[in-house]
């Protein structure tokens, strides 16, 4: 699709109340939006809790499904859902995650996984299911074995960032894992298929044309051979690989810097989050959301720019964008969460010719 030739417009559907402190982050159950499934996210927050919010099919309007409190005993930073989508994994500043089960719409915490020294930051699943990570303040990356009868085993900790690893995402298809830190570096681990030997295969930092202060987050495109990061150095760096190459026998492909994406914000990028669509969204400290795409004519100029802004939501919060995450499913809907101990609710769609 040719988003550049279309004007699009960011509308709020709704505005979630409920938490009592800054919202963090959150988490669209990815086996939602589909053959009639209604909508469903989680959110999590200083004030303790994760909150389920689901989607009325009849009325359209979101609503607090489940309150998952006394487990954390400090902020809940990070959530995500199992592929499946009946498992919720939560990470506190308690040093622990938390693992919860859907059982008929009561969530119950079924495992909780502790070996963090302190705050655990970010927690991401694997393709399969299979895996699990985690990092945190401790400067340490683990990854932990599903196990049958809600059992974890932490199979790694990978020791390499020197600072508070800030974000782990595993890769869309491979088992393959990447983290990003305060240390201002992206750094990648894999298994050399020799019995849980996980080692860092590819450091990402500024000698490689990588970020120059804390890199916040990152996320794939929909095939898994671009990458994008965001930083405090005010940036977002596109990262690209052969993926085709990667997935034969002949071992670890290195992902090379394809471009920056410069001058757009002049606050701190705390999240970023790449659609299925190829749309960039990322949310920052100036309480604005920004959409990028790929632009594909470059003005007739062979050095123009590789992305371009589609649209910018000035201020969509009251104070910081900590978290922006596109929907799955059929629908444009993208989910921020802020500071301002909000959730929005938006859908990204064409400005109707007047």
């Amino acid at each position: 699709m040719e988003f550049l030739d279309e004007r699009f417009e960011l509308r709020e559907i709704q505005k979630l109340e409920g938490h009592s402190d800054r919202v963090w982050s959150l988490a669209w159950n990815p086996a939602t939006g589909v053959a009639g499934v209604p909508y469903l996210f989680a959110s999590c927050s200083g004030d303790k809790t994760v909150r389920i919010w689901e989607e009325s099919l009849t009325t359209g309007s979101w609503n607090c499904k489940a309150v998952l409190d006394e487990t954390h005993t400090r902020t809940v930073r990070s959530c995500a859902w199992s592929p499946s989508g009946n498992l919720l994994a939560t990470v506190s500043f308690d040093a622990t995650t938390a693992i919860w089960e859907n059982v008929g719409g009561d969530y119950e915490c079924v495992s909780t996984l502790e070996g963090h020294e302190n705050e655990v930051k970010s927690i991401s699943w694997n393709a399969s299911g299979s895996l699990i990570a985690t990092c945190g303040r401790d400067k340490t990356v683990w990854i932990w074995e599903v196990q049958p009868g809600h059992e974890y085993e932490c199979v790694a900790v990978l020791q390499g960032h020197t600072q508070d690893v800030k974000m782990v995402q595993w890769h869309p298809t491979m088992d393959v894992l990447f983290s990003c830190s305060y240390d201002n570096s992206i750094k990648i681990w894999a298994d050399d298929g020799d019995d849980d030997n996980w080692t860092c295969v590819q450091t990402l930092d500024e000698p490689n044309n990588g970020h120059s202060s804390t890199v916040w987050a990152l996320s794939f495109n929909s095939s898994g051979d671009k990458m994008v990061s965001s930083s405090d150095d005010l940036t977002l760096k596109i990262w690209g690989t052969d993926l085709a190459r990667m997935q034969s026998s002949e071992g670890y492909t290195p992902w090379r810097h394809l471009c920056t994406i410069s001058g757009y914000h002049d606050r701190t990028i705390f999240s970023v989050h790449w659609s299925r669509e190829g749309i960039i969204a990322s949310g920052a400290a100036d309480d604005a959301i920004r959409f990028f795409v790929e632009n594909s004519d470059k003005d007739g100029l062979v050095d123009g720019p590789m992305y371009k802004l589609l649209l910018k939501e000035e201020k969509a919060h009251e104070m910081d964008v900590n978290s922006v995450q596109w929907s799955p499913g059929e629908k444009r809907l993208l989910a921020s969460a802020s500071d301002d101990g909000t959730i929005k609710v938006w859908e990204l769609a064409p400005v109707a010719p007047s």
